[in-house]
């Protein structure tokens, strides 16, 4: 990556949100409970608040770093549409002929199967990259490579 703000597709962008507010929900729940306890007894109730306190320091960090992208991804705009980018829809051409739209995106959801992170080998491989490009990258059978057909929605024509 650049350095420079990186886009987030609409879909990452709500995955994000729907984390932050997820992450907040937890937060005030962890919270409620450590001041709740100010009766701390024994060593078993000292290091359960101990813990209580370091799962708020987790909570508060990635908290920091979404708001941070979420941010970020206001400052650098939409995602390019000339080169693959993070937040890009290409379509891309395996070596068996078998051609498949996917989302190059920071957050992978449990459900979309064609989201590729931007940190994956074929999702770090096919960032920069344009129309025409052959694409190598190296999965866990081996190395393998696709060839970027376009960016940016497109219909379906194989």
């Amino acid at each position: 990556m650049t350095g420079d703000p990186e886009p987030i597709s609409a879909a990452a962008r709500r995955a994000l949100e729907q984390e932050l507010a997820d992450l907040h929900d937890e937060r005030r729940l962890v919270a409620g409970i450590l001041q709740d306890r100010t009766d701390v007894g024994d060593q078993a109730d000292q290091a359960e608040q101990l813990q209580r306190a370091n799962q708020l320091d987790r909570l508060d960090r990635r908290i920091e770093a979404i708001t941070e992208r979420l941010r970020q991804a206001e400052v650098a705009g939409p995602a390019p549409t000339d080169v693959v980018g993070v937040g890009s829809t290409v379509t891309v051409r395996f070596p068996d002929g078998s051609v498949e739209m996917l989302q190059i995106g920071e957050v992978a959801e449990a459900l979309d199967q064609n989201l590729v992170t931007s940190d994956s080998p074929l999702g770090r491989a096919l960032l920069g990259h344009r129309p025409g490009d052959s694409v190598d990258f190296v999965t866990p059978d081996g190395p393998s490579s696709v060839v970027v057909v376009s960016i940016g929605e497109q219909t379906e024509h194989g």
